[in-house]
């Protein structure tokens, strides 16, 4: 059984922790920017306190799940490769191209299982969405819409560490979202982005932080258009200050032959579109899915999952692979958190200088 520290004891540490003991994992402890902050959650799950990272590494964990604030992702996830541990990072993998790529090379040195914690693309129809284009039933893939919509930054007396990019990098809305929608739609596309246009906004310029007014340099939101290698092109809308949109990721492929439609705001539905014959909304059971899907599918049909299953499913397969290392890497490795980072550095490029910019690889 695979044994796991979580680096973080914020909202998504708690996730992690959650989702090591449901993917049949062992919570062995929690590491915090203090004792103090890391005891509440250590008492809450019967696990230990880590007093520093030294300690953490030491330990006889088998895998780290780094889940602190985003300046401090590079640091953590290299100290663990270096003392050999596996590791789950959460995204952006770093706040900057060069780290990222420096972390996915280490990782291969070592024989180390490194994984991005793109957990949103683990929507059961989000997979079965993949089967699809991959087997043609929709032709050709031309048009991508796209949106990841949040409003819990929409007014000036909303803050958290994520607007300094000190700590949390240089974008903001881009990095903590739009990496997760840009990253499902390469999965279920099955492309890489050839090059994009890009358009960020700063809609809320003063902000009150604890320590008073801040004035803001990290967007808001943004608006993108994109093309895929594969031919398709699409226009994105990322924001983080869209009143009543608590949390939805949603996008349409259009192919030459169909459509496809989804939404988390209704994950368990994928709406298949037709020219010349009845539309369909497929409903996940996993009687009726693809085997990729079904092999991320936990409860029968009419019983909803969501966004809690995601990471169940992602950290399945990584503690499969770290058991059965001659295995494939079936989830989104280190790789795939620098290619996030590659499309961030081209997003601010594209942003500043006012054109398209192709990616460099």
């Amino acid at each position: 059984m695979v044994r796991a520290a979580v680096i973080g004891t914020g909202f998504i540490g708690t996730v992690h922790a959650e989702s090591v003991l449901r993917a049949g994992g062992t919570l062995v402890g929690f590491l915090g920017s203090s004792p103090e902050r890391a005891r509440a959650s250590a008492e809450r799950f019967g696990v230990r306190v880590f007093a520093s990272l030294e300690e953490l590494l030491a330990s006889d964990v088998d895998v780290v799940h780094v889940a602190s604030p985003n300046r401090d992702h590079a640091a953590h996830a290299r100290g663990a490769l270096r003392a050999g541990k596996h590791v789950v990072c959460e995204k952006p993998l770093t706040t900057s191209l060069g780290d990222a790529l420096e972390l996915a090379d280490l990782a291969r040195e070592r024989g180390l299982v490194a994984a991005t914690c793109f957990s949103q693309r683990f929507y059961p129809l989000v997979h079965h969405a993949r089967s699809l284009l991959a087997g043609a039933e929709v032709g050709q893939p031309k048009l991508v819409t796209g949106s990841y919509r949040q409003d819990w930054l929409l007014h000036s007396s909303d803050w958290n560490w994520r607007i300094d990019p000190a700590v949390g990098g240089p974008t903001r809305a881009v990095a903590d979202i739009g990496s997760h929608l840009l990253d499902m739609l390469g999965f279920v596309l099955g492309a890489r982005v050839e090059s994009l246009y890009a358009r960020l906004h700063t809609t809320v310029p003063v902000r009150q932080s604890p320590d008073g007014d801040v004035d803001v340099h990290t967007d808001d939101a943004a608006h993108l258009l994109v093309r895929w290698e594969n031919g398709a092109q699409g226009s994105l809308t990322i924001s983080q200050v869209s009143p009543g949109r608590k949390n939805e990721l949603s996008w349409s492929i259009d192919g030459t032959d169909g459509a496809i439609d989804w939404s988390s705001r209704s994950p368990d539905e994928l709406w298949i579109g037709r020219r010349d014959g009845p539309n369909q909304t497929l409903f996940r059971d996993p009687a009726t899915l693809s085997d990729a899907a079904s092999a991320i599918t936990f409860y029968p049909g009419g019983h909803v999952e969501g966004f809690g299953e995601t990471f169940r499913g992602l950290f399945e397969q990584v503690y499969a692979h770290i058991e059965g290392p001659s295995r494939p890497a079936t989830y989104p490795t280190f790789d795939d958190g620098a290619e996030g980072l590659r499309l961030d550095e081209a997003i601010r490029t594209s942003a500043s200088e006012d054109r398209w910019t192709r990616i460099e690889r």
